[in-house]
């Protein structure tokens, strides 16, 4: 077993650990760039990945009631028939998508959005905070709807680069719900509906062969203790300097696959 993939797997669980994003946004292009996996068994991969690791953190948040179980409904409503029809795309063009660089492009363009979401997160929950109590009204009545076509978009990116789980579904749920959601309800939320998306991505994957399981295993070894231990070193690190830096891995990784 080639030591970069346990390693790599690590170095991507410690940062999820510490931050609480980066798994998807990481290991996509690590694989592709690093490990010179193909994209599209990149993403499939990926996406496994995230739904095995995100079930245990998300059995963990439903214990602690940190989920809200409507707003994941909501997300869900739009996400998984978006999950299916992006599959059901792929599927009928078969390979020309990784042919043509599309998904590769498409995952640099999402890593790039992931670090704006990523580095702002704070002030667009301050504005969504700020909305007058007339036009408040108004939002409240559209929230539903609102909600659902937010998953339609996250089940879109998600499923074609297996980023934006994390970084892009947490601030859009705090531009969403700034005032019934805390932020442990914003991260318990967002992580329970990412394992059902997730899983119907990666299933949708497995079943075009484009899922690599011995690389999977490799990476999973890696990275258990590597959310464990970053999990720990939470308290005796600065978070802010490593959303920073996290936010500059991003933009780096994602201008060299829009440039590759």
């Amino acid at each position: 077993m080639d030591y970069l993939h346990p390693l790599s797997g690590f170095l991507v669980g410690t940062m999820v650990g510490l931050t609480g994003v980066g798994g998807g946004s990481l290991m996509a292009p690590i694989m592709i760039l690093l490990l010179g996996v193909a994209p599209t068994t990149a993403v499939g991969t990926d996406l496994w990945f995230a739904a095995l690791t995100k079930m245990v953190g998300g059995g963990v948040h439903h214990s602690q009631g940190h989920a809200d179980w409507l707003v994941v409904r909501r997300l869900a409503y739009g996400s998984l028939p978006a999950a299916a029809l992006v599959l059901w795309y792929l599927a009928q063009s078969g390979g020309h998508q990784a042919k043509s660089g599309f998904v590769v492009q498409a995952l640099g363009c999402v890593l790039i959005a992931s670090a704006i979401a990523t580095l702002f997160q704070g002030r667009m929950a301050k504005a969504a905070l700020s909305i007058e109590s007339g036009r408040m009204e108004v939002y409240r009545r559209l929230l539903p709807t609102l909600t659902v076509v937010c998953g339609v978009i996250l089940g879109t990116i998600v499923t074609l680069t297996s980023v934006g789980a994390g970084a892009i579904g947490a601030t859009m749920l705090m531009m969403l719900y700034p005032i019934r959601l805390t932020t442990q309800k914003i991260v318990g939320t967002d992580i329970v509906h990412a394992v059902p998306l997730t899983m119907l991505a990666g299933l949708g994957y497995f079943l075009m062969g484009k899922v690599d399981l011995q690389l999977l295993g490799s990476l999973l070894i890696g990275s258990i203790p590597g959310i464990v231990i970053g999990s720990r070193l939470t308290k005796h690190v600065n978070t802010s300097f490593l959303r920073v830096a996290l936010a500059i891995m991003l933009v780096f990784s994602g201008g060299k696959l829009l440039l590759s």
